[in-house]
């Protein structure tokens, strides 16, 4: 976006919120017209909880959740059932089956699902790292919570076809 009568800090915030997924030029425009209008305080809070969040979060080194120690809290807690892993898409999905309460195992994020027409393959997602977990042994059963879309129902497919070399119990979650 070039233009003479919008400022260029103004142009580069609308220019980066147009990245975020979900938000058009228009969306990105209404954004950061509303934060220029006397909502100074909220744009000084969003630009310190965009430092925290670059700044403290990484990804588990086992699981591959978002946290801000690793390993994360679900990981390091010894009562849950680490022989038991649930294979979700993304650290959103763990979120949702957190909630229930009715999950006591661990998880491995893949932070996002197959698509070939998308450009997203296997060696895009933690498959590798998924199987290292297994290799390592202790675990009995790998859950596969991926979502019940064509994408997600071809990564199950996959890692069905994929993780058969180990010998753990793989199960998909109902619907």
């Amino acid at each position: 976006m070039s233009n003479a009568a919008i400022p260029p800090a103004v142009t580069q915030l609308i220019e980066t919120l147009a990245e975020l997924p979900g938000i058009g030029p228009k969306t990105a425009s209404r954004l950061a017209f509303y934060l220029l209008r006397g909502k100074s305080e909220l744009a000084l809070r969003l630009a310190d909880a965009l430092h925290k969040l670059v700044e403290n979060t990484r990804f588990c080194s086992n699981c591959y959740n978002v946290t801000e120690q690793d390993p994360c809290p679900i990981c390091a807690d010894p009562t849950r059932d680490h022989g038991l892993i649930c294979v979700v898409e993304e650290p959103l999905d763990l979120l949702s089956l957190e909630r229930t309460e009715q999950y006591h195992g661990v998880y491995h994020v893949l932070h996002g699902a197959l698509s070939p027409l998308e450009g997203i393959f296997a060696e895009d997602l933690r498959v590798k790292e998924l199987e290292a977990r297994l290799r390592a042994g202790n675990v009995q059963e790998v859950l596969l919570a991926t979502n019940p879309t064509s994408e997600g129902d071809y990564t199950a497919a996959y890692l069905i076809t994929r993780l058969k070399q180990f010998e753990v119990r793989i199960t998909r979650l109902g619907r």
